[in-house]
């Protein structure tokens, strides 16, 4: 998830509920076809952990595993001691959500972490040395040269040292939302034609914030249309019919961190120290998916037909670029939807020749941004 800025959190949602039900539908999207067996419980699968069960993410992770009938043999649901006694239903199976404590990850084979940074910190290492395989989805470990930094279609190869069954605990961390839907579309196109430079602009939901952020946009909506002042707890001011920078700490060159980590990631996941990654991050009143727009340069021609081929082709992404009804990528377009959006694939006019494009990338910033990433890297381990 991305950062917030200390201070302006939110205490628990006002009347939620302590039973969540995460049930099978019949509109689940199946790895096989209509005929294929559901895996679910499976005595050789792995033994799971969620940790941060109750977020946002958390609970992505739950609909997520289901979706992709993630095989497994035992499932522990983790949060904070306020937490702890909530029931969960998953599956068709009742849970009883636990409070995180080093013992929790006894027997543990794969635990998937959305608790914020400072957990990830203090019990990522004491999984590991449990015997566990964290999937982290906080910023911890991100730029840890150890910590392997990985995008399933991207760069596979990163984790490829890391398996079940080794006896050895071991990190991987998930990138940045933004990072994630911004190189599932650039990664194809740099395979191709080699990026020297990236310019992204990014539209970033509330669904990054978190559950309360979200609750809070729509709160705003209502106060705002009934002339009421806008409650402001999660941000500085009003979002509700507003839009302004990230709220992450800005740093000393004036760059935010969320900015930073589209910069340092990406040149982490490419293994390339020499690309010239610059952005600008906008936090927009949407409620769960991303925009972004990205600016290529390229070390070799690459013209937008080629691209929008090759963009066709790529693992995970859909094009949607009709320009004669005006129809391109949008974030209410993708929100629960697994594959990230490209659109407006356009051969940039300010540089010479075929070496620049534009694109418009939109992805679900909880699904692809966060837990389908995640659970792709588990399968990753099987």
């Amino acid at each position: 998830m991305e950062a917030i800025m200390s201070g302006h959190r939110c205490n628990s949602l006002p009347g939620a509920a302590t039973t969540t039900t995460f049930a099978p539908t019949s509109t689940r999207r199946r790895r096989a076809n209509a005929f294929s067996v559901r895996m679910g419980l499976k005595e050789d699968g792995p033994s799971l952990a969620v940790v941060g069960v109750t977020g946002a993410v958390g609970q992505e992770f739950l609909r997520v595993l289901s979706d992709r009938d993630f095989p497994y043999k035992s499932i522990r649901m983790l949060a904070s001691k306020r937490s702890a006694g909530k029931y969960l239903t998953f599956d068709d199976k009742e849970y009883v959500v636990e409070e995180l404590t080093p013992e929790s990850f006894d027997g543990i084979d794969i635990a998937l972490f959305s608790a914020g940074g400072s957990i990830s910190k203090q019990f990522g290492p004491i999984a590991v040395q449990r015997g566990s395989i964290v999937v982290d989805n906080s910023s911890a470990f991100r730029m840890d040269e150890k910590v392997p930094l990985v995008i399933p279609e991207v760069n596979p190869d990163a984790m490829a040292h890391i398996k079940i069954g080794s006896g050895k605990g071991a990190l991987i961390a998930n990138p940045n939302c933004s990072t994630i839907i911004c190189l599932m579309a650039a990664t194809p196109l740099h395979r191709h034609a080699k990026v020297l430079r990236m310019v992204v602009s990014t539209y970033q939901a509330a669904s990054g914030a978190g559950a309360a952020a979200m609750e809070e946009l729509v709160q705003q909506t209502r106060e705002v249309l009934e002339g009421k002042q806008p409650t402001c707890n999660i941000f500085k001011q009003q979002y509700a019919f507003n839009l302004f920078s990230h709220n992450a700490p800005v740093l000393s060159n004036g760059y935010n961190e969320e900015e930073m980590k589209l910069v340092k990631e990406t040149r982490k996941i490419w293994n390339d120290p020499n690309v010239k990654v610059t952005a600008t991050c906008i936090r927009v009143p949407v409620m769960r998916a991303h925009a972004e727009s990205v600016n290529l340069q390229f070390e070799k021609p690459l013209d937008e037909d080629t691209a929008r081929d090759i963009l066709k082709r790529a693992a995970g992404v859909v094009v949607i670029d009709d320009r004669a009804s005006n129809h391109f990528p949008t974030p209410l377009e993708v929100s629960s939807k697994d594959d990230v959006a490209v659109g407006r694939i356009r051969h940039d006019l300010s540089q010479d020749g075929n070496h620049g494009l534009d694109i418009f990338v939109c992805g679900d910033q909880i699904r692809k941004g966060a837990a389908l990433n995640a659970i792709q890297i588990a399968e990753m381990l099987l």
